[in-house]
This record gives C-alpha cells, structure tokens and sequence, in this order.
C-alpha cells in the first residue's frame, strides 16, 4: 500500500516552500518520524518527518525546486521500486521528469537541466550566483561540470539579475504591501538614556537587552492606549485583547520578527529569556512559523546596529512600531547649564487611520517619560 504525503499548510498563509536538501532517495527504507527533507518558507526552514514506515518510492520535487501546499511531495510504500539496468526507478508514482537518465536531448527545460547537475554543483552554482538552469553542460548526456559553473560566473556581464531568496521576497512583499496600504505618520523624539543604560547592568549574570526593557515600560501604555495594539481590518478596528510583542532580529537571512506571546504576564527576567531564545533560533533558522507571527506591537532596536533616527515601516496588521537608536554623548542643558549628557534617539510610527496626531505624540511622550524615569532593572 502506498502514502502520498501532502504539502501541509504550515501557518500564516504560506502557500509554497523551496526544497533545501533530501536526506533520502527513491528506494530508502524509512522509519516513521524519520526526517525525509528539509524545506525553506518565506519564514523560517523546517525538516519534514515520514508519518509512515516504508520504502521510498516517489520523490516529486527536486532539491530547489518548490511544492505548493496540498502537492504531493513524496510517496511511502511498502516495496521497494523497482529499478532498470541503470538504477532508475520505474515505479510509476514518480513523475518520469524527476528521475530521466542522463542522456543527451534536445532543448532541455531548466528543471531538466537543473536535474543534471550535481548537488555539490548546484551548490556551487548558488554560492557564486550562477543561475543552473542558464547553464550549458558540457559533462556526458549534458550533465552539468564544476567547470561549466566556473565558466558561467567568470562571463557573466556587469549587470545581472539575481534571485531573491524567500525571505527577501517576504519582507519585500510586506514592506511594500504595508507602504501601499498604511499611511504611516512617524514622531521622532530622544531621551536621557542614564537611566536606561544603568538598568542594563542589573541583571545577575550579563546585561538586560534594550529591547525588553523598552517593553516594559510600553506594555503598560499599550493597555491605557488600546489603539496601539490594535490593527484596521476593512471598515472596523481589531483590538485585541492579548499583547504580543514583537521584536525585529537582525539574521543572516534578513530582518526577521520574533514575538513573545502574552508578554503583559511575564516579568522581565521571564520576558528577557524568552527573547533570547526566539532571537537565537531566527539566527540558526530553527524557529517556528508560530513564533514569527502575531505580533501586536513591534520594538526594534536599530541602535544595536549602530543606528540613530529612522522611519521605521508598520507590520501589516498592526498598528504602530517603535525603534530606538545608540545612546551617545550629546550636550544637553541641565538647569541653564551646558553638560554632556547620554542621549538616545527614539521613533514611533503610527497608522494614521486610527491613530491622530494628537493620541501619537502624547503616547510619545508618555514613553519618553517612562524610559527616562521608571526603566525596571
């Protein structure tokens, strides 16, 4: 008897995933909860387990190419396939393009071409932005060489397009999306950040984040001004009742969001933990769907990089983010006198559609007062 396993629908709308790497091939034998295949979304890269024991009989997607949730991405059965006399399954649940031998056609398509080379060259291909499918193969039946990817990447002109990854194409996509569809109103202030920086170094062992001290004390003016954590759906405001924040992290994929679920229960030794892990698992790529998605506030601490003031762009289906830059030495006037004092610089974007200028600038100030006073540590 055979399975078909079935892309399944992984959380937030994702309708597609890339194949990484298949840990099998057609003929395997398997256990169950065997990890058969990693795959990438636009958020996060997950291994896919075999829910049957069995042979491996139809692999349906190559390693880069996508599968659609609801696709067929691999058959279990209980026999091995059968193969020819060049170990080439013939199992008919496997579509004849994935597993054609390599033999000289003419025009083949990018996938077959694709099919023709090697993973160490695809890999190859990839790390020197070389797109495979462009490629001519110059190997036996057409095959793709290292020296035909070495070839194509010392050609190439000045100009050339380059793929986005899924990641890069989700932010875009959002970033866009929320540009078109938000109109955005940003409120720039900066604060004496003494306070801040002293808190910083209350923790036990290392020093508290900024970025969960900043939430302690925006959690409490999310819930005296609701339409903070609230979002526009249609014609109606959604306000929630829950607080999920979200935290932006900097990865080697692209910017990426955490949240901490329900983080108004958490005090900030629990707060600060659970940020440290969703942030050291968006870096290795091992994190959830579920833990990048519904946020309800956003904080992202741009001064981590070294930055100051910026714009930063809505979150689609919220309503508001703060970013806060590097504290510095700045002259400062303190009872009629020049000294230099810790300044840093804070910015709050807003939808304008149910936020006004003036519910903007007194939650500003209110958080300004707030980091400046009442930081916990």
């Amino acid at each position: 008897m055979s399975h078909e396993f079935r892309m399944p629908d992984i959380g937030e709308g994702l309708t597609e995933a890339e194949v990484i790497q298949w840990f099998v091939a057609v003929g395997d034998t398997v256990e169950e909860d065997q990890a058969l295949v990693e795959i990438e979304t636009a958020k996060t890269v997950v291994e896919i387990p075999s829910p049957f024991a069995g042979i491996v009989t139809s692999i349906n997607v190559h390693e880069g190419g996508i599968i659609e949730v609801g696709d067929v991405l691999f058959v279990i059965g209980g026999e091995a396939a059968e193969t020819d006399t060049e170990g080439i399954p013939t199992t008919s649940a496997a579509p004849a393009s994935h597993f054609a031998p390599l033999t000289a056609e003419p025009a083949p398509d990018a996938e077959s071409r694709q099919m023709r080379a090697m993973p160490a060259v695809r890999k190859l291909a990839k790390e020197r932005g070389v797109d495979i499918s462009s490629v001519t193969g110059s190997g036996t039946g057409g095959a793709i060489t290292r020296e035909d990817v070495e070839r194509a990447a010392t050609s190439r002109s000045a100009e050339e397009l380059t793929p986005m990854t899924r990641v890069r194409k989700a932010i875009a996509h959002h970033m866009a999306e929320s540009w078109r569809t938000i109109p955005h109103v940003t409120v720039q202030a900066e604060i004496r950040a003494e306070n801040l920086m002293t808190a910083r170094s209350h923790r036990n062992q290392g020093r508290y984040p900024v970025e969960t001290l900043v939430a302690m004390v925006v959690l409490p003016l999310l819930e005296r001004h609701p339409e903070f954590n609230a979002s526009m759906r249609y014609d109606a405001i959604v306000e929630n009742n829950h607080y999920n924040l979200g935290f932006a992290v900097d990865t080697e994929a692209g910017l990426m969001v955490v949240v901490v679920k329900d983080a108004d229960r958490l005090g900030l030794g629990e707060l600060t933990e659970e940020f440290e892990r969703l942030a050291e698992a968006a870096m290795d790529r091992t994190i959830t769907p579920d833990e990048v998605t519904g946020q309800t506030f956003t904080i992202s601490n741009i001064g981590a990089l070294g930055g100051g003031h910026g714009t930063p762009i809505i979150p689609l289906g919220t309503s508001a983010i703060l970013s806060i830059g590097r504290a510095g030495q700045h002259p400062v006037v303190e009872d009629g006198e020049l000294a230099v004092g810790l300044v840093a610089p804070i910015d709050l974007s807003y939808d304008h559609r149910l936020i006004d200028g003036g519910l903007g600038q007194k939650f500003l100030s209110a958080l300004v007062e707030g980091l400046e006073s009442s930081v916990p540590g």
